[in-house]
């Protein structure tokens, strides 16, 4: 009899782990792999987007700061940085690198962190002395329903591929929303045809022409 119940409680068992590993193969995963060293700044900026409003959800801003450090860590390794930013830019802008532009950076972390799927958080596409050599671009982060200048710019190009944080507002650039291109972004993502449309430094001849939208 003992032998028995020990051998159904045995299948039981099983059915359990078989149910729960299918569970999680089919439940997605919301842990990202934060470096150690960004693990205390991931926590601040997570504390800082709580902040923004009552109505963020906690979870919500634990949730993109931590997908926001790993995503830039991960893209420091795609886009094998050497040098400085601007030499970077020089070496994409030759061939010898397929991406590394500010612009880029900004792109697949906005797509990274769309995909999360926030109800209580917003992201927008910021863009700094837009058109010109100068230029800069970011994603901003707000309370649902806030605009733009009340939000928290995520900026990963300028510091070599190490995200850099703070409040639009008082920021040393004038960063400034393009919601156009913002769609434009996401449109493409969904397309899943990305290619080099977005003039920066170094591409003196695109600069007149403005974004390729």
């Amino acid at each position: 009899m003992l032998a028995r119940v020990a051998a159904a409680i045995a299948i039981l068992v099983c059915l359990v782990d078989i149910a729960s590993a299918d569970q999680q193969r089919r439940t997605p995963s919301t842990s990202f792999e934060v470096p150690r060293g960004d693990l205390d700044n991931a926590e601040a900026l997570a504390n800082r987007l709580a902040a923004l409003s009552p109505k963020v959800k906690c979870e919500e801003a634990k949730l993109l700061a931590e997908c926001a450090y790993a995503t830039v860590s991960q893209l420091r390794g795609q886009y094998r940085m050497f040098g400085t930013s601007i030499f970077n830019n020089f070496l994409v802008y030759h061939g010898f690198k397929k991406r590394g532009y500010c612009y880029q950076w900004a792109e697949d972390l906005l797509i990274a962190l769309d995909s999360l799927k926030l109800t209580s958080l917003e992201l927008h596409w910021g863009e700094s002395y837009p058109g010109t050599w100068r230029e800069n671009n970011c994603v901003v982060a707000t309370a649902k329903g806030q605009p733009f200048n009340r939000g928290i710019l995520l900026e990963c190009w300028e510091h070599f591929g190490h995200l850099r944080w703070g409040p639009v507002v008082g920021d040393r650039d004038p960063y400034v929303e393009n919601a156009a291109y913002g769609r434009f972004v996401r449109a493409r993502a969904a397309q899943k045809t990305f290619g080099v449309n977005h003039p920066v430094a170094l591409q003196t001849r695109s600069v007149a022409k403005g974004k390729n939208y």
